[in-house]
């Protein structure tokens, strides 16, 4: 079993992607991070950088419960774990893994910035600077995935955890700024992941849960983007 602590999130949905596509048996455990849940003392021991998703393997190591952080190591983990989305031999497992750290330490941190001065900055400030700094550097990581799948079916070669990791960025696409028809190649991937039985369950996995309107809340604002650090004790 597999408890996974969880808002429904890009980060979030590699998680539930890969637990579906694994047909793993897991638990929601549900982390509102408007309400700064993500703060609270036992989130933390389990998560030090207070982000979701985090997971508790009830069977770790040696049968007993082990806790991963971070969205890529715990694709990388459970990976190894099930023997399922990464290459067993040597040149295709690193192939897998570079596109993983792709995604972590660019589409994400990008796509994420990129989304947020288009959706949350303040309307009383201008940041018109930072908008189009993320805007084109977004479609530049577009543009990188693009040219990759031009002849290939997936981000590293068979299906895998690298496209887990990647697809969930791109589907908020429209608010990224982003017209699909301009990057053909990755618009096939997309829409074949998206159509994918085990990641439309994926993605429907707590959408119940995502109903606030952040850029109307001020105190979800204020969780999320403000100065101040949360702890809740």
């Amino acid at each position: 079993m597999i408890d996974l602590y969880y808002w429904p999130t890009p980060n979030g949905w590699k998680i539930t992607i890969f637990l579906e596509e694994a047909g793993v048996e897991y638990r929601i455990v549900p982390v509102n991070i408007a309400k700064g849940e993500q703060f609270a003392a036992d989130f933390l021991r389990i998560s030090p950088n207070n982000k979701i998703p985090a997971i508790v393997d009830t069977e770790g190591p040696g049968g007993e419960p082990l806790s991963v952080f971070e969205s890529g190591a715990i694709l990388l983990y459970l990976a190894e774990k099930t023997g399922q989305f990464v290459p067993s031999d040597p040149r295709g497992r690193l192939e897998v893994i570079q596109w993983l750290m792709f995604q972590m330490g660019h589409v994400g941190p990008m796509f994420g910035q990129n989304h947020h001065f288009r959706m949350y900055a303040p309307s009383d400030q201008d940041v018109s600077y930072p908008r189009d700094r993320y805007q084109n550097e977004t479609l530049r990581l577009y543009g990188v995935l693009d040219r990759r799948l031009q002849d290939r079916e997936f981000v590293a070669g068979g299906y895998s955890i690298a496209d887990m990791a990647v697809f969930p960025w791109t589907v908020p696409y429209k608010r990224q700024g982003v017209l699909m028809e301009d990057f053909p190649h990755l618009r096939r991937w997309f829409n074949g992941m998206k159509e994918r039985p085990a990641v439309q369950r994926a993605l429907d996995v707590g959408k119940e849960l995502r109903q606030q309107n952040l850029v109307a809340d001020n105190q979800a604002r204020e969780v999320l983007f403000g100065a101040k650090q949360y702890e809740r004790r």
